[in-house]
């Protein structure tokens, strides 16, 4: 027994001596360099945090990223953002004792409003945050205010975090996934909030507490480019809906405007993913992951754009969506973005009326229209849906090979863009495509007769998503062309 009792205390002053370790003795200095596990694409975000010593690493010397963060890790990371007290203390939630690491912030941060608890009078401190959490504790603890009204199909105006979504998505801290959702009860993760948490910090200096000087970047260091003495390394069209432009080449920078989808800018200089670029009056630098190549200028691009059916021809028509009307919509707004590409567009109508379909190639042929789309929603029986694009091919001839890649082109952008099925990229003979010179495709966005589908085809933001994702893939496919 004695023997027993002499091992048990060993092992608790040794378990002891490698704590003091931890606690009393610094740790050496650490960045997302230094830690094993932190993706790329998320190392200046997170490297802003541990130089501002808003999170750290753990001592194995990793990050963890892909753990869940917890309602007091995220409380936490707020108050050292916010430079809160952070001295232990009781707290009004039963279950969050004055022993807890971070009850010092969870006891600030309630009295400053940027926390509630639940219903039940609980903070649940180890619970996960999800995004709508996360919405409304970045929006109140930086004070983001929207200036402009953003919509998710899963977000309802009437919701209690629809504001701070709103407000968040508004400042560009998250503007939702890729399908146009915002996925409000996801789950986040340690390296998803510290990015959202990195952004809100980089967008809204004035409300964190200001590092000296001389740790903070300089936008004169380097010197700003003078375009004017620049030469033009290139023209390249923006890719995302809303593109900060900066002071410099990194989020550290100060926003000085912002880019959108299908401006064509001209690229002065490149440092590492920057571009320091030119639009207009509008000077500065933007990550080169959001610019895509320009079609080159040497061959003329010019293409018609046919709004399917019109005038007396309605097309499709179900739950409450006319097919004519949507087409005509989402075609006007491809004209725009490749108009602002510096591509030529000819329409084959602008208004509710209808061409016959040898007179769209006409009208086409006339306009010196060197490719051809033609625009449609699809109808079927209710539980078809997706996103399916034609071409017309007999053989493999020079026009039939391009009318291929235009439509793969168009393809790929538009059902990604649209989180719809895949269809695919199919040949049949539709006349508008087959009786033609040019490379053609008519390309379908959708099922109206699908729930799912005509619900997205209502909303402003799928139209704008179909619009923008057609206009990038004739972008492709006139890179790839030339």
């Amino acid at each position: 027994m004695r023997i027993t009792m002499l091992k048990k205390i060993g092992s608790l002053l040794f378990a002891l001596s490698v704590l003091s370790l931890v606690i009393f003795h610094p740790i050496q200095e650490v960045s997302a360099e230094t830690l094993s596990d932190i993706p790329d694409r998320s190392k200046e975000n997170i490297n802003l945090l541990i130089e501002k010593e808003i999170i750290f690493g753990y001592t194995d010397g990793t990050f963890k990223p892909k753990n869940p963060v917890s309602r007091q890790e995220a409380t936490a990371m707020i108050g050292r953002a916010l430079n809160l007290d952070n001295t232990k203390q009781k707290t009004t939630f039963p279950d969050v004792t004055s022993d807890m690491y971070a009850s010092g912030y969870i006891a600030s941060a309630t009295e400053k409003g940027i926390i509630t608890g639940h219903s039940d009078g609980k903070f649940r401190p180890n619970e996960t945050v999800t995004r709508a959490q996360m919405a409304i504790i970045i929006s109140r603890a930086f004070d983001i205010k929207g200036e402009t009204k953003k919509s998710f199909p899963d977000v309802a105006n009437d919701s209690l975090y629809y504001e701070a979504i709103n407000s968040i998505a508004s400042a560009g801290i998250s503007v939702g996934y890729p399908d146009g959702t915002f996925k409000p009860y996801n789950k986040l993760t340690r390296e998803e909030f510290s990015i959202l948490v990195a952004k809100a910090i980089s967008e809204n200096g004035d409300y964190v507490v200001q590092e000296p000087s001389e740790e903070k970047p300089e936008p004169q260091e380097p010197e700003e480019p003078k375009d004017e003495t620049l030469d033009v390394l290139e023209e390249r069209i923006v890719t995302a809906d809303s593109l900060n432009v900066r002071q410099g080449p990194s989020i550290d920078y100060d926003i000085v405007g912002k880019l959108t989808t299908g401006n064509a800018v001209k690229v002065h200089k490149l440092e590492g993913d920057w571009a320091y670029v030119s639009y207009g009056e509008l000077k500065g630098y933007v990550h080169t992951y959001y610019l895509v190549a320009k079609p080159g200028e040497a061959t003329p691009q010019t293409v018609a754009i046919d709004p399917g059916h019109g005038g007396k021809d309605p097309g499709a028509s179900a739950n409450g969506l006319v097919e004519k009307e949507v087409v005509l919509d989402v075609s006007l707004m491809v004209r725009d973005y490749l108009k602002d590409s510096g591509i030529n567009v000819v329409m084959t109508r602008q208004s509710d009326w209808y061409p016959s379909l040898d007179g769209r190639v006409a009208i086409a042929q006339k306009g010196k229209a060197d490719a051809f789309v033609s625009v449609h929603a699809n109808a079927f029986m209710s539980s078809a849906t997706g996103v399916e694009t034609f071409y017309y091919a007999a053989g493999m001839t020079d026009r039939e090979r391009k009318s291929y890649h235009l439509a793969k082109f168009i393809n790929d952008r538009l059902y990604k863009a649209m989180d719809m099925n895949n269809r695919g990229v199919k040949n049949a003979g539709y006349r508008v495509i087959k009786a033609t010179t040019l490379p053609s495709v008519l390309t379908e966005i959708g099922f109206l007769t699908n729930d799912n589908d005509a619900r997205k085809l209502k909303t402003q933001h799928y139209r704008e998503e179909a619009a923008q994702a057609i206009a990038l893939g004739i972008i492709d496919y006139y890179n790839w062309r030339d």
